[in-house]
């Protein structure tokens, strides 16, 4: 047996860099205005300066995990609030559910910060590389001249610098952007934040730069869960073989048989950010982007042929399609059984968060009775119950809050450390305190086992109350 068959296979292949073409028409320019819409958004949103008071940050959108609470504009997020959180990333995953099911992987293609910051790279690098075949021509060049060198650390540290500007960004979302930036630039900062800044800088010059595409293909989970999102009717970029095939160069004296309309040009491959060949039909790899859609259409205008060669389409419509029938309208592939339910779901979620901003109570307290011992007995007889009480100040300044309590029974209520009931919270903060309640040795309370027992809290100034229904525990336990 010879050497060569003795040797294992190798299962490994090495990344061939993609190069793709330059292109224009309605996908490109919606990709560069969407690419521009989210750069916008997540470099700016945190310059956003929003008055809430003094004793507040002005930031609009804040993550301020040092007092634990979240500010977005006018929107104040508390820990036990958590629950608004789930519901927004329940949201996001209904809807790429929802857009999956109706326009297939049409998040990846536009919208994914993976898809977004690599668009960025690819243009920076056509600006100082020049387009595929120049681009081409300097990646083939063995020999390392002046040239060269120039050119790569041109591109790299242009990337570097995006990459820094995307990691800054990011820590700006977790304190005050203008303060921050400051100490940065005078190496006053934490080392937590130069940290952070560094390891999202290298994430993004590495991802965005060199590994691109293998990110969509081997490290994101979402290509092998679409197809359970996906069916015949989702709208996805397809090449039509129908009419496409057989494919050549329409040379008349070449081919006496007739050609379909694709002349096998290659554009639609050369202008793929994942280098494949939609023509092979659905791949994992494809990611909607609809690129070799424009480019397939620039190429039959200058044939005179119809477009649509390649084109967002259902498979359900292809026989229809092959015996010369119309497809079916958009709106019938979007609003179908599995997209509806998902929108309703969606809605559902969106509009019960938005019910349960609005009716929060403006006092958030909590009344917790202390078990060990659930009463004590008093000198003089009478039985004493203690609770934990937790006030939460959501005031941009301090308040004053009078705690008090009812019940059908005689009890007498003490706040330890405040007199008449009337306990102070400092601004955006939560205080704890102890209430005492009392039921004189002769009463009915102090024998029971146990009595109802509401305690109520009341902002001083606003007039606005609430309340907790808990029990007072006599003798009888």
């Amino acid at each position: 047996m010879s050497q060569e068959q003795n040797t294992p296979p190798n299962l490994y292949s090495a990344r061939e860099p993609i190069f793709p073409r330059r292109v224009s028409g309605a996908f490109r320019n919606l990709k560069w205005v969407i690419m521009a819409v989210t750069l916008g958004i997540y470099y700016l949103t945190p310059w956003i300066r929003w008055d809430r008071g003094p004793q507040l940050p002005d930031q609009a959108v804040l993550l301020d995990l040092a007092n634990r609470r979240f500010f977005f504009f006018w929107i104040e997020i508390w820990p036990h609030e958590f629950y608004f959180v789930a519901g927004l990333l329940i949201m996001a995953g209904l809807g790429l559910f929802l857009f999956t099911s109706a326009l297939g992987r049409v998040w990846c293609g536009y919208a994914c910060p993976q898809t977004v910051w690599t668009d960025l790279f690819i243009l920076v690098e056509r600006w100082i590389e020049g387009d595929r075949n120049a681009r081409l021509r300097l990646h083939r060049q063995k020999k390392l001249d002046l040239r060269k060198v120039r050119l790569r650390i041109t591109k790299w540290v242009v990337w570097f610098l995006i990459g820094l500007a995307t990691g800054g960004a990011w820590i700006f979302y977790f304190t005050d952007a203008p303060t921050l930036f400051n100490d940065l630039i005078n190496f006053q900062a934490s080392p937590i934040a130069y940290t952070t800044m560094f390891v999202l800088t290298m994430t993004t010059f590495i991802f965005g730069g060199f590994m691109r595409e293998q990110i969509c293909i081997y490290a994101c989970p979402w290509p092998r869960i679409q197809a359970a999102m996906m069916d015949e009717d989702t709208l996805t970029v397809a090449y039509r073989h129908w009419r496409g095939e057989p494919r050549g160069k329409h040379r008349k004296a070449e081919h006496q048989e007739p050609l379909g309309d694709c002349i096998d040009c290659m554009a639609c491959v050369n202008v793929c950010p994942m280098g494949i060949d939609i023509r092979d039909g659905q791949q994992l790899e494809c990611i909607t982007c609809a690129l070799c859609i424009d480019a397939c259409d620039d190429v039959m205008e200058k044939l005179g042929k119809p477009r649509g060669l390649i084109d967002y389409m259902a498979l359900s419509d292809e026989p229809a399609e092959v015996q010369g029938k119309p497809p079916r309208p958009i709106w019938q592939h979007i609003f179908r059984l599995r997209t509806m339910l998902y929108t309703v779901l969606w809605a559902g979620v969106g509009i019960a968060l938005v019910v349960a901003l609005f009716v929060r109570p403006a006092i958030d307290f909590t009344a917790a009775p202390v078990r060990n011992p659930t009463f004590v007995v008093l000198s003089d007889g009478s039985v004493r119950n203690t609770y934990e009480l937790r006030v939460r100040n959501k005031n941009g300044s301090d308040t004053d809050f009078m705690i008090s309590t009812t019940s059908s029974a005689h009890l007498i209520s003490t706040i330890e450390g405040f007199e008449e009931g009337l306990v102070t919270v400092p601004a955006d903060t939560t205080q704890q305190v102890k209430l005492y309640v009392v039921a004189p040795s002769a009463s009915e309370a102090s024998q029971a086992e146990r009595t109802d027992l509401r305690i109520w809290i009341e902002d001083v100034k606003s007039g606005d109350s609430a309340f907790k229904d808990t029990v007072f525990n006599g003798r009888a336990n």
